[in-house]
């Protein structure tokens, strides 16, 4: 975790900021924020103390008696400044060079880190001397969270680009700037979630599978610097920011997608709940209900991660391994079969684990015979543990 000063200028989205403060604060970073006046205009003092759990540095307070100068003081202590709100003057100020307030001169005395939150109206957003300063910050090293698209504050203006990220997003942007780069330079691929198997147009057989493990991955892979692609069954989850989605419904549909992006990928991560069968025959209408029992004739469907095994090359190759009882064995069978560097074995019929759940209890069988019990985590952690072996068969 880090310390993390937050730049609070004079935007509507300031009124946001203790939201995220206490957000930052519920991560394990440790926070400090500095307003502008502005942007007391917009939000109290007490209410950005409290939420942050310190006291609010202001112009007021910017040198001392004794000879101090906060905005150095701040500079030398943060780990990383986030600016949020950050409106079209500030990101003037900084790329300029000018420091004549206590935010423009701390991130002049050195910051180490700068993020942005940007929020404004969309004429100020767009217009070419915006712009030109943020690639000038972006060229000196700093990141850039947002705008996003949206309802714009001022009366009448409708949407546009220039809402401020809200705060989960900044936070979770935040840790990824924060998260070391140990996969920069991998090409990813991802399948997550269930498959859609229609029988007519509104019926089909699916399962549980949420995707939660799958996305987890990927997001995970995109904090840790890879480029990832991920191939989505149909889910609620919303398609993770920086990261390239591409949504299918059934498993022939998944296999089109994986294959036309295998040769692309260095290393892929099956996660998918992949279903076993389709109906030999769709409908084309609606079958009216009947009250006598109907058959249903199916066909296997492609075994999509045995067909990568079989061309894998050089490639990383992970699989899953669902079961409701003890499947070991079945789970080491599968990792030889499908010529996979590692397998995640987990049972779904344990409680508060594996399908729906944010939580999940696996065990990695590795190709050299590893075999590894992870404790119940949340789908993240399994997700970079899984990573930490897909770096290191990787970079062997």
């Amino acid at each position: 975790m880090a310390r993390v000063l937050v730049g609070v200028t004079g935007g509507v989205a300031a009124i946001k900021v203790p939201h995220l403060l206490r957000l930052l604060r519920g991560a394990g970073h440790e926070v400090r924020v500095l307003a502008t006046p502005r942007a007391l205009e917009f939000v109290t003092p007490l209410s950005l103390a409290v939420a942050a759990g310190s006291e609010v540095a202001t112009e007021e307070a910017w040198f001392r008696p004794e000879g101090g100068a906060l905005h150095i003081e701040l500079a030398r202590w943060a780990e990383v400044v986030l600016v949020a709100p950050a409106t079209a003057d500030a990101l003037a100020k900084a790329a300029l060079g000018l420091a004549d307030d206590l935010l423009s001169a701390t991130l002049l005395a050195g910051a180490r880190r700068v993020a942005w939150a940007p929020a404004m109206n969309e004429a100020m957003w767009l217009a070419p001397q915006t712009q030109a300063h943020v690639e000038r910050l972006k060229a000196l090293g700093h990141a850039v969270f947002g705008p996003g698209y949206g309802p714009l504050a001022a009366v009448g203006e409708g949407e546009g680009w220039g809402r401020m990220l809200e705060p989960e997003e900044l936070l979770e942007r935040l840790n990824a700037l924060l998260t070391p780069k140990d996969l920069e330079g991998l090409r990813l691929l991802v399948s997550a979630g269930p498959t859609r198997e229609y029988l007519d147009p509104v019926r089909f057989l699916s399962n549980p599978s949420s995707g939660r493990q799958g996305y987890a991955v990927a997001e995970a892979a995109r904090d840790r610097g890879a480029e990832v692609v991920l191939v989505s069954g149909p889910t609620c989850l919303p398609d993770p920011w920086g990261v390239e989605v591409v949504r299918v419904e059934s498993a022939l549909e998944m296999r089109q997608a994986i294959l036309e992006r295998f040769a692309w990928a260095e290393a892929v991560v099956m996660a998918a709940a992949v279903a076993d069968y389709r109906p030999k025959e769709v409908l084309r209408d609606k079958e009216p209900k009947a009250a006598e029992a109907k058959t249903l004739h199916l066909v296997p469907n492609p075994d999509i991660l045995k067909e990568l095994g079989e061309q894998k090359g050089n490639k990383v190759l992970v699989g899953f391994a669902m079961e409701t009882q003890e499947g070991l064995e079945r789970a080491k069978g599968k990792l030889q079969r499908k010529n996979l560097d590692l397998i995640v074995l987990n049972w779904v019929s344990r409680e508060g684990v594996g399908f729906g759940s944010p939580e999940n209890e696996v065990v990695l069988l590795l190709r050299d015979g590893q075999v590894l019990a992870l404790p119940r985590m949340a789908k993240r952690q399994v997700a970079d543990r899984i990573l930490d072996f897909v770096r290191t068969f990787w970079k062997a």
